[in-house]
């Protein structure tokens, strides 16, 4: 009863630029939060400050090593090509982690890439079923430039799987507003190598979860 006061006055009308939680260099205001609200489309805001959450609790013992990529990454590398994201990287050995995690959004529609270091993948994961197969190809890409430019070692591409998700593999949204909260649960259960058992019906749910979560700085 005490969490669900605390998310209804985060959601409450207030001021707009009101800041409710302040972290990892990101900083998350009551507009923010609103995008939390059923039915509404979640912002890059948000979205940052949850994959921020994911990789400070892979940090503890008997976690993946994650890393989570800002959801600009991917539209700079598009554009602009690696020589302007090398630096995105520094302090961080991408080939010492377990998992990669790439939020992208469409214009409009958020989707998710996993780069799985362990297991040599990268998997589109598109909550409307979508295929995402040249995003998969640009980001190994991005990973042999990444190798060859700071360990000196080449990929072996025929060692890697890169493939886009089923509709059938894979929980989808059945309304227009829930990918940003789709693409934020399928992070958070691979990060900890969870079956993604979630359904639509989750989503109300879980947007509330996240709403705590932000606030607190505590994944539940």
């Amino acid at each position: 009863q005490a969490m669900e006061r605390e998310i209804n006055a985060a959601l409450a009308p207030g001021r707009p630029d009101e800041v409710m939680s302040s972290c990892f260099k990101l900083r998350v205001t009551r507009e923010d939060i609103y995008t939390l609200s059923n039915y509404y489309w979640l912002n890059d805001e948000v979205v940052n400050f949850y994959m921020n959450l994911l990789v400070e609790r892979s940090k503890k013992e008997g976690y993946p090593a994650v890393h989570a990529f800002s959801t600009f990454f991917y539209t700079k590398l598009l554009y602009m090509g690696y020589s302007a994201v090398r630096r995105w990287t520094r302090g961080v050995d991408l080939f010492k982690l377990d998992i990669i995690l790439v939020p992208i959004h469409l214009g409009s529609h958020w989707v998710l890439v996993v780069i799985d270091v362990r297991k040599k993948t990268i998997k589109y994961f598109d909550s409307l079923g979508g295929k995402g197969d040249v995003i998969c190809a640009t980001l190994f890409q991005y990973l042999q430039e990444e190798s060859q430019g700071k360990r000196n070692v080449e990929l072996d591409r025929s060692e890697w799987t890169l493939r886009s998700m089923e509709p059938h593999e894979i929980p989808q949204q059945l309304n227009g507003s829930d990918c940003g909260v789709f693409m934020c649960k399928y992070a958070e259960y691979i990060s900890i190598d969870k079956p993604l058992t979630f359904t639509q019906y989750d989503m109300p749910y879980f947007r509330r979860m996240m709403v705590w979560e932000i606030i607190h700085q505590q994944l539940l």
